[in-house]
């Protein structure tokens, strides 16, 4: 049996955090805002397994109002996912996923991402689709004021 999920996160830019996307930190002027790292790359993945496995989402597994949260490494979240899905007899056949923002450019670190999230999810790096797009400075992404990403996730019972 398959199963497709959805995900989406966004966050505003901050200068006051580390720029983490994918699990990687990339050499910008600003971060982005957030209770954990505030990567939004794997919060829309964890979004997508989950919605996939019909269990909700990000906040209501690992919430903002929970201080062992702060600051931690979104790869972690989808670590305890990949358990969780486990769990329910799944394994993950693909993602694929989008990052939204005008500035920084994102292509020179798409595959450093794809290996993070291959380790963290226990699948091959030519499993993870990661692509990047601007809005044409339209939006909130396209004024500058943050990014966005959208993921689906193919899951499927394990063999």
């Amino acid at each position: 049996m398959y199963k497709i999920g959805f995900g989406f996160d966004a966050h505003r830019f901050s200068k006051d955090a580390k720029l983490i996307i994918g699990g990687v930190e990339i050499p910008f002027e600003f971060g982005l805002k957030g209770h954990s790292d505030a990567d939004v790359l794997s919060h829309a993945i964890c979004d997508a397994l989950l919605g996939a496995l019909g269990e909700g989402d990000i906040g209501s597994h690992f919430p903002d109002t929970d201080p062992k949260y702060k600051g931690m490494s979104s790869l972690l979240f989808l670590e305890e996912t990949l358990t969780l899905l486990k769990e329910r007899g799944f394994e993950i056949e693909n993602l694929d996923s989008v990052i939204v923002c005008e500035r920084p450019k994102i292509a020179p670190h798409i595959q450093n991402m794809k290996e993070k999230l291959s380790s963290a999810l226990g699948i091959s790096s030519k499993s993870i689709g990661i692509k990047a797009t601007t809005t044409d400075q339209m939006g909130f992404t396209g004024r500058g004021e943050g990014i966005a990403a959208h993921a689906v996730a193919l899951i499927k019972t394990k063999d």
